[in-house]
């Protein structure tokens, strides 16, 4: 098979979209399969053979995509050389426009997915005026798709509830060779001079739409036998770095900036919970990061984390944008340490059961129905 991806970031950018479509391309390469990637220039332009890259800057509303500016003539030359079966066309900026009008000039069967609630972040970037309009562009740029792929069953019903058809699952996995209890705990703790009993852990996106306000009401508000007990880790970077780290300055916390790899893992495995409140996920990657290194986690209940997390057994599911809830969650797995530790066992259990083999496979099978049915519909109208 060979796949052409659109899509307005990838690799090296750290973000969810870009990591699941690198984590694709690999799955790809792995299995026989040929790919080719037309994404934005970026500022560490990666070497990859199998991509055409473009002029760009960032998106206004999201930086982490950015808005490309290609000649689109060029873009179908590139796509006739390449003669893909398929083309999957990831985000709904202008990449993704030039992938839609190449498919529709040469013909080639189509199919999109849905990574982000962009109608839910417009509420934390008060423009929830725009909504409307957003959801009358979102229906219009995906409606030649012959599927929609969405990351979650939480994401299925927001987009049905808005008259999305053609809507199928395409979830998401972790490595658990990477991500995995048994890590070199002591070290992270002599690296960052964590004395205190317990460490917790948020790792993402340093902006509104992951309702940092709560996770910060949160740390500052245990109660005090808990409070002095833990020490908090904040990986990630974004606009709200500085702000939040001036309203946690008095607090026991660490910010470390983006990390990836063996540190970020064992970050995850020397936490003892995972605190994450946004409301905004249409999956949450670094939930199911932080289950499959045994660490629980604290959840707010909306958005796709509903769909990861199993309130009592992997951790605890609280009411979106309710401190209180949060620390109630907090305070009845740390008064408990037999179920913290139970909690953490049944979380590598939950992770281990989401391969990311697995996963792709059943995306290559949709791909493949997808280009089937489309053979069949041309040759019914040829006959």
């Amino acid at each position: 098979m060979r796949v052409a991806i659109f899509s307005d970031t990838y690799d090296p950018q750290v973000n969810g979209v870009a990591r699941t479509l690198k984590r694709l391309t690999d799955h790809l390469k792995k299995t026989g399969n040929d790919y080719m990637a037309f994404v934005p220039e970026m500022d560490e332009k990666p070497l990859y053979p199998n991509v055409h890259s473009f002029t760009s800057f960032p998106f206004f509303f999201y930086p982490e995509c950015r808005t490309a500016i290609a000649n689109p003539k060029t873009i179908e030359k590139q796509l006739k050389d390449f003669n893909p079966d398929i083309i999957h066309i990831a985000t709904p900026l202008t990449m993704g426009l030039y992938g839609f009008r190449a498919a529709r000039k040469l013909n080639i069967p189509v199919v999109a997915s849905y990574h982000t609630h962009f109608d839910i972040y417009l509420d934390y970037y008060k423009m929830s005026w725009i909504s409307p309009v957003l959801w009358k562009y979102m229906k219009w740029f995906h409606a030649p798709a012959e599927r929609i792929f969405v990351p979650s069953e939480e994401t299925l019903h927001h987009l049905e509830n808005q008259g999305f058809e053609n809507l199928s699952i395409w979830s998401r996995g972790v490595d658990c060779q990477l991500f995995h209890p048994q890590k070199n705990t002591t070290q992270i703790r002599e690296n960052y001079n964590i004395t205190r009993n317990y460490m917790f852990l948020y790792a993402g996106r340093l902006a509104p739409e992951k309702d940092l306000d709560t996770l910060c009401k949160t740390i500052q508000s245990l109660p005090p036998y808990l409070k002095d007990q833990v020490h908090w880790m904040i990986v990630g970077d974004g606009p709200m770095y500085s702000e939040i780290e001036e309203a946690l300055q008095e607090e026991s916390v660490t910010f470390t900036g983006y990390l990836k790899g063996e540190e970020l893992a064992d970050i995850y495995a020397a936490s003892d919970l995972f605190v994450f409140p946004s409301a905004s996920e249409t999956f949450g990657n670094v939930v199911l990061e932080s289950l499959a290194s045994g660490t629980p986690a604290i959840v707010s209940n909306k958005g796709g984390v509903t769909n990861i997390v199993e309130d009592g057994k992997t951790g605890r599911i609280c009411l979106a944008h309710s401190p209180e809830s949060f620390i109630k969650g907090i305070q009845s797995i740390m008064d408990d340490q037999s179920a913290l530790k139970q909690m953490g066992v049944n979380a590598r259990r939950k992770a281990e059961s989401e391969s990311w083999d697995a996963i792709f496979t059943k995306l290559i099978d949709e791909y493949e129905e997808v280009i089937e049915l489309n053979h069949y519909k041309h040759g019914r109208l040829h006959a």
